[in-house]
């Protein structure tokens, strides 16, 4: 749920250099191309032909980015501690949208003490609260699905998602409000790469479409702000997210504000697309389609689960996370230099046989035997201080999704043939948005 873009480093000197791992000597435009539109075929290659280890570069500046596959260094990322790693800096592309107090933009105690105040709303009690309300806006959204027609299941799922968001997160729950609200958000939400470039050049924000999207962006902050006035001293019986926050914390309404549009940002579009390939997968496979219904109908969430995360592994939504070295250390058998970035190849790891035999086979049952994969294997959400603190969250989402959408229906494909993964942003979504005929069962 917590996508991290194109992390800075300054540009490293020869000398600095030459501690790097190998790389393509492709100019870095190239390289930059090629990993935003074909990072999953990219990847593969530099890793067949450099090691475990190698070198890219990528804009602005000829970025230095050193690419770790290994389980045990990306282990060494996320234990190694905050203020070494920095994750918030190289998200300033984002400030504009999120926020100076978003989760994703800050770093050192500021990100322990906002984390800290976050988490009760999304562990243990919380979550269980929050489990109703999903599973009654999925069963009226699947519902509503053309039976016996074509149509697109991620589209559903990014519109499902979105209503989540709303009521359950934000707490929204008054007809017209979110009638306004769900056009509005919508706009937030598909945010397009371009408009991202306004936080590299500022000065883009004054013209169009940089200037309509922070014109939607305020509307949005003006309810979002009434929302906070109205549940402040008023949180009682209420179950959302903004009011566990509100009782559970101390916080100003711009850091309620930042965080609530964060959640927004990274919890729509990933989990979305999670639902949209676990479907993809289950639609071509009738004995795992089977299975999952039989789980649904006797309330067997630990299969709903792991078909989760299975489609999780198979298909990473995110690829990779980043991390800008703020000194000088030893890492993964080489000494890097301060500003160099980090990128764990979360995709790379989750397609390597050593982890997981037969790894391009969807097999849920991986995650029900009595060895699982280890958590230094599966790690969609990231890991240490950064790991994605919607992941329970996205997790109990997809399982109640899953349940609404198999107790009522057989799901096929349009196309036999897989859908390969197209980029969207920092997501990797099915490429026909994972087109699919359901039937009541």
């Amino acid at each position: 749920m917590t996508p991290t873009p194109l992390l800075g480093s300054r540009t490293l000197d020869r000398q600095t250099a030459r501690t790097l791992p190998p790389g393509p000597k492709l100019p870095t435009l190239v390289q930059t191309v090629l990993f935003a539109g074909h990072r999953k075929t990219f990847f593969p290659r530099l890793r067949a032909r450099y090691g475990d280890v190698f070198t890219i570069r990528l804009v602005p500046s000829s970025r230095v980015v050193v690419v770790l596959s290994r389980p045990e260094h990306i282990r060494d990322v996320f234990t190694t501690p905050p203020a070494v790693m920095h994750a918030g800096e190289g998200n300033e592309v984002l400030r504009p949208i999120m926020g100076d107090h978003s989760l994703l933009l800050i770093d050192d105690e500021d990100h322990a003490r906002m984390r800290r105040q976050l988490m009760p709303a999304f562990l243990g009690n919380a979550l269980r609260g929050y489990s109703g309300m999903i599973a009654e806006l999925a069963q009226a959204e699947v519902e509503s699905w053309p039976v016996g027609k074509p149509f697109r299941l991620h589209d559903r799922m990014r519109e499902l998602t979105l209503e989540v968001i709303l009521q359950v997160v934000f707490g929204v729950t008054d007809s017209a409000r979110l009638a306004e609200l769900r056009p509005l958000v919508d706009r937030i939400v598909s945010v397009r790469p371009i408009i991202m470039l306004g936080g590299f050049y500022p000065r883009l924000l004054k013209f169009p479409p940089w200037r309509t999207y922070l014109e939607t962006q305020r509307r949005v902050d003006e309810i979002l702000y009434d929302e906070i006035a109205r549940r402040r001293g008023n949180v009682a019986g209420r179950n959302d997210v903004l009011s566990r926050l509100l009782a559970a914390g101390s916080w100003s309404d711009v850091e309620l504000r930042d965080q609530l549009v964060t959640l927004l940002l990274a919890g729509h579009e990933t989990t979305a697309t999670g639902l949209a390939w676990a479907f993809h997968e289950l639609a071509r496979r009738p004995d795992e389609l089977a299975a999952g219904q039989r789980a649904a109908d006797t309330g067997d969430d630990e299969r709903l689960d792991a078909i989760t995360k299975e489609a999780l592994r198979l298909h990473p939504v995110v690829y990779q996370v980043g991390r800008r070295l703020t000194e000088t250390i030893d890492l993964a058998g080489y000494r890097l230099p301060r500003g160099t970035t980090i990128m764990a190849a979360l995709g790379l790891v989750h397609a390597d046989g050593e982890h997981y035999p037969a790894p391009r086979e969807f097999r849920p049952d991986r995650f029900l035997s009595e060895d699982p994969p280890s958590a230094g294997s599966w790690i969609p959400f990231g890991g240490g201080a950064r790991r994605c603190i919607g992941a329970g969250f996205s997790l109990l989402e997809a399982t109640e999704i899953l349940r609404a959408t198999l107790t009522r229906y057989d799901v096929q494909p349009v196309r036999p043939e897989p859908e390969p993964a197209r980029p969207r942003n920092v997501t990797l979504v099915p490429s026909r948005g994972c087109e699919v005929v359901v039937t009541r069962r």
